[in-house]
């Protein structure tokens, strides 16, 4: 049976490409879903990628992926460093969590250097780019094998 992965992005990832592409590059949101799917193929996992500006948005996925997935890959953008909510819906879920962030939020403004989303996070990948959600998704296809 293929197990399933939620990727969920957090606010603005859908501007991602053109927002800011000296930090986050040229790389689309579409682009990372169609690597993801790709490469989830090739280990034997389905993937399903999401993207909401609204925190109530990702508080719901995290809940439906209770039933749903087996793993919760999220790049919760800003909510990382707000979301006391996020952190508590994702300490619903039993499987394993991995956060991911395109740059390194640690030489970044120093907000971005706490992460509510890391107390719960089975592991962090910060500053690769986009390749950080490949890198994620190798990881979660060994931690559900």
């Amino acid at each position: 049976m293929t197990k399933t992965v939620y990727i969920l992005n957090g606010p603005n990832l859908n501007l991602l490409g053109k927002r800011q592409p000296e930090i986050y590059g040229h790389d689309t949101l579409a682009d990372v879903e169609a690597v993801c799917a790709e490469l989830g193929e090739k280990i034997g996992l389905k993937t399903r990628l999401l993207q909401s500006n609204w925190e109530g948005q990702i508080i719901d996925w995290i809940h439906e992926a209770r039933d749903a997935a087996q793993g919760i890959i999220i790049n919760p953008a800003a909510l990382t460093h707000t979301s006391v909510a996020v952190l508590d819906a994702l300490n619903t879920f039993d499987g394993p969590v991995l956060e991911v962030h395109i740059s390194n939020v640690h030489q970044r403004e120093s907000f971005r250097h706490h992460s509510y989303v890391s107390q719960r996070a089975d592991g962090v990948i910060a500053g690769f780019g986009v390749e950080g959600y490949a890198l994620a998704l190798r990881r979660m296809g060994r931690l559900l094998a």
